[in-house]
């Protein structure tokens, strides 16, 4: 397995997850998706990165692994990679400070 095409992959993973779960793409196309899928099982699938992920490397883990467990292994890395940057390029929001207040 090339490390070039596992970088690639692991950033497009990250790429189409992040543009089905977050983004409205071009001419609202994504977001007539997501209404059209509703509140059902794609609808809960498009609104959590996480189980999206899963299902978006999973054609990226068939096609880098060669054995079946290599498959599995990268399938599943590949989602971890891509769960790691969401979490590395998420800001987080909670302005929530510790205060010290002395007796």
């Amino acid at each position: 397995m090339n490390i070039l095409y596992l970088v690639l992959s692991i950033l497009a993973v990250w790429r189409l997850t992040h543009l089905f779960n977050k983004e409205d793409g071009p001419f609202d196309i994504i977001f007539l998706m997501r209404k059209k899928a509703g509140a059902g099982f794609f609808g809960s699938l498009l609104d959590c990165f996480y189980c999206l992920s899963i299902w978006i490397a999973l054609p990226f883990g068939i096609w880098l692994g060669i054995s079946w467990w290599q498959k599995i292994l990268i399938w599943l890395a590949l989602s971890g990679a891509a769960c790691l940057l969401e979490q590395a390029t998420t800001k987080n929001d909670s302005n929530e400070t510790s205060t010290y207040h002395e007796d």
